[in-house]
């Protein structure tokens, strides 16, 4: 028979409590007791704090650490062994800007953007790891080199690895001796925002050139001033790093006397235009060549004037039309009319803002339409002006248009246009042989955006002004590019 002794409460012979029960909670010892357990075993299924949540539980063969919410925090000093890495890093967010040690289970983010410098990967044990990253994307410009420690290799070599890519970041892990660091994720993808920016253009044609006064006979009379180069701007917004590619329109040669075909006509500019990916191309067309004796101009951005009659038709052959081809808002104006009398003065070639003047019947040259004032290097600059008409003995040639217009000839040559404006040349006037117009401008391409995001990047040399009203104004007056 079993004996059974029943109590709530064993104590000490110092009425220290040793054991208590109070309803279904039992205590062992005081607070200021030592309660040692018999083999060091205590055997139970769950830990608990003392709000109830449990620190460490087991159910079957799943042991839990902590509840939901927790945070485990391994004390400073501390290691631990026998949960390995999930093959990812703890990044350090300060960035390196010079040559470094890495540590094991660490990303670092590299910003080259100073300059190049080296990570010293730390000594190789099987399972270390480490990242880096491209932070400024510069690596292209100034490489990371990565350098094994001591004879540890990278990718089965004892040598130093350089970084090039922009944008790209890498994860090197440390197998063995014989292949050392392995590169296990590489991303060559360079995934950052883009910034746009708005860029104003102006886009000058070339301008054409003036008509001489004929077919080489004696009595051949004014030729029509060259038409001036269409004359567009617009405002684009660009994404960085997209080639803006500028081709400058030359200026049309100027008639000479009894040569070509037909004779005494020069050439029509060439079109000035602008080209990138995701710009909307801006062409401008080449101003109209002027005409000679009894022949009409030539359409063109700006038209040509026309040359004076002397066929005697009694007809004032036109000058060439403008906004050829038509644009939205109009790249230019018409060429004015020659004579049809037997004064034979030629007509005006047509300029950005004005036709180009019809010769008036009184021996003198029509006046070229004048040109289109734009503000975009930071002052008022006008160009594109047409070319004056020739005149007839003993008139004068027309003037030519503001904007660099060439002045008609006044029984000689005409004057060239101002360089670089896209302006018409001046036709030849008088009714002698020899006498011939003069040339057509080239164009001109003019880019302006806000100072914080001009890149530097150019060919083809164009004036660079800076501080243009917080502006960089970029004049190219050649073939070049510039890059966002």
């Amino acid at each position: 028979m079993s004996s059974i002794i029943k109590v709530d409460t064993i104590k000490d012979i110092a009425s220290t409590d040793i054991i208590k029960k109070s309803g279904t909670s039992i205590t062992v010892g005081t607070a200021s007791d030592t309660t040692t357990v018999a083999g060091n075993a205590v055997r139970s299924n769950a830990i608990q704090a003392a709000d109830g949540a449990n620190i460490i539980s087991q159910s079957g063969t799943t042991i839990t650490l902590g509840a939901s919410g927790d945070t485990i925090t391994l004390a400073g000093g501390a290691s631990q062994t026998g949960f390995g890495r999930t093959g990812t890093v703890d990044w350090n967010t300060t960035p390196k800007t010079a040559t470094f040690t890495a540590v094991s289970g660490d990303g670092f983010f590299c910003n080259t953007s100073g300059s190049a410098f080296t990570c010293n990967l730390p000594a190789g044990t099987a399972g270390a790891i480490v990242s880096l990253a491209d932070y400024a994307a510069t690596w292209q410009t100034n490489n990371l080199t990565v350098s094994p420690n001591g004879t540890d290799k990278i990718g089965s070599a004892n040598a130093n690895v350089t970084l090039s890519t922009e944008g790209q970041s890498v994860t090197l892990i440390f197998v063995d001796s014989t292949q050392g660091w392995i590169n296990t994720m590489d991303s060559t993808s360079n995934v950052r925002g883009q910034v746009n920016y708005s860029i104003d253009f102006l886009v000058i044609g070339g301008g054409g050139g003036g008509g001489a006064i004929g077919n080489g006979g004696n009595n051949a009379k004014g030729g029509g001033g060259g038409g001036a180069g269409g004359f567009r701007t617009s405002t684009q917004t660009m994404l960085e790093g997209v080639a803006i590619t500028v081709d400058i329109g030359g200026g049309g040669a100027g008639g000479i006397d009894a040569s070509g075909s037909p004779a005494g006509e020069g050439a029509s500019g060439v079109a000035s235009i602008i080209s990138a990916t995701g710009l909307t191309t801006i062409s401008s067309a080449g101003g109209g060549r002027g005409g000679t004796e009894s022949r009409p101009g030539t359409a063109g951005g700006s038209g040509g004037g026309g040359g004076g009659q002397n066929d005697g038709s009694g007809i004032a052959y036109p000058g060439g039309a403008g906004d050829t081809p038509s644009t939205t808002p109009s790249q230019g104006n018409a060429g004015g009319a020659g004579a049809d009398n037997n004064t034979s003065a030629g007509g005006g070639g047509g300029g950005a803002g004005q036709a180009g003047g019809a010769a008036p019947n009184t021996n003198n040259g029509g006046p070229g339409g004048n040109g289109t004032a734009n503000s975009i290097t930071g002052s008022s600059v006008t160009r594109a002006g047409g070319g004056g008409g020739g005149g007839d003995n003993p008139g004068s040639g027309g003037s030519g248009g503001s904007g660099g217009g060439g002045n008609g000839g006044t029984a000689g040559d005409g004057q060239a246009a101002t360089a670089n404006t896209g302006g018409g040349g001046g036709a030849g006037g008088g009714n002698a042989t020899g006498i011939d117009g003069a040339n057509g401008a080239d164009g001109v391409i003019i880019l302006s955006m806000p100072d914080a995001n001009y890149s530097g990047t150019t060919t083809g040399s164009p004036t660079v002004a800076t501080g243009v009203s917080g502006k960089t104004v970029l004049t190219f007056t050649g073939d070049g590019s510039y890059t966002t």
